[in-house]
């Protein structure tokens, strides 16, 4: 299967949209709202939308892997609300040596992204990762990826504290956080391209119980729809990604190191090759 795109730019709609002036149901204090058309956009016709790869959106931090400091580094998107105190650190941002395009590395001593640090071991370069178990794409499987199996694409990082926890991954007491490759969940069972369709589909099937939809073009553009486009709410009280089963891939003693008693990953390899029902089942003894 060819790679699938990588997410450096804002998405376009893969219907044409408009603006409703109602009080919006995405973004608080936002007095209207951006709805699809029936119309399929020129954007979408010109990538040859009907032969891409339909993926499930994940709502998630946008984050990047690359190289940086000689080894595979996880980047997260600097997103900031635009107060003068933001205003300020992100334009020193800008002009320091680390910028990358407006990507953010990830550190341990980096104290507004230091939860992002849980998810990946920069000793080893290794990440918590989630995704299809190969042999089984009904079963989940969260496991130990080298970062360098991840290099220059482009991953979700979802968690307790992550967009308002949509996934319902653990708690304040029992935090969780995993990446998510983008594309890595992709739909079977797509409907047509038709407005209709695909409002039906999501509010009427198990497979809808998700964000949105990316599509993923042989031009390695990608086009989405967001239910909120359809006029649909999100988030939603019982995701499709948490109905499947999710089993724990994490035997860490090929790396003859002792990981930090509180890290992730060695709360991971107490429950290796466990299976639970799902996500919302998975509680670490922390």
């Amino acid at each position: 299967m060819r790679r699938l795109g990588s997410v450096q730019r804002k998405m376009p709609c893969v219907f044409v949209t408009e603006v409703k002036e109602e009080p919006s149901t995405k973004r608080e204090h936002q007095p209207f709202k951006v709805l699809a058309t029936e119309t399929v956009s020129h954007k979408a016709l010109d990538a040859d939308i009907y032969n891409a790869i339909p993926t499930e959106k994940v709502d998630g931090t946008c984050c990047y892997v690359t190289n940086y400091k000689g080894q595979p580094y996880l980047w997260a998107r600097l997103d900031r609300k635009p107060n003068k105190l933001a205003e300020k650190r992100f334009k020193n941002f800008l002009h320091s040596k680390q910028n990358s395009k407006g990507w953010v590395p990830v550190e341990k001593n980096n104290k507004q992204y230091c939860w992002h640090s849980s998810v990946v071991n920069y000793e080893f370069a290794i990440a918590l990762v989630l995704r299809h178990h190969p042999d089984d794409p009904g079963l989940l499987e969260i496991s130990a990826v080298p970062l360098s199996d991840l290099l220059e694409q482009t991953l979700e990082l979802i968690g307790t504290n992550i967009n308002g926890n949509p996934y319902g991954l653990g708690s304040k007491k029992h935090p969780l956080h995993l990446l998510i490759p983008h594309g890595a969940f992709q739909i079977r069972n797509l409907p047509t391209l038709k407005h209709s369709d695909l409002l039906s589909w999501f509010d009427g099937c198990r497979e809808g119980k998700i964000e949105g939809i990316v599509w993923h073009c042989n031009d390695g553009c990608l086009i989405k729809v967001h239910r909120h486009h359809l006029g649909l709410c999100w988030p939603i009280p019982d995701t499709y990604m948490n109905s499947k089963p999710v089993i724990i891939n994490m035997n860490l003693n090929k790396y003859e190191y002792a990981f930090d008693a509180k890290c992730l990953f060695n709360h991971f390899s107490k429950i290796d090759n466990q299976k639970f029902g799902r996500l919302k089942d998975i509680i670490l003894n922390v």
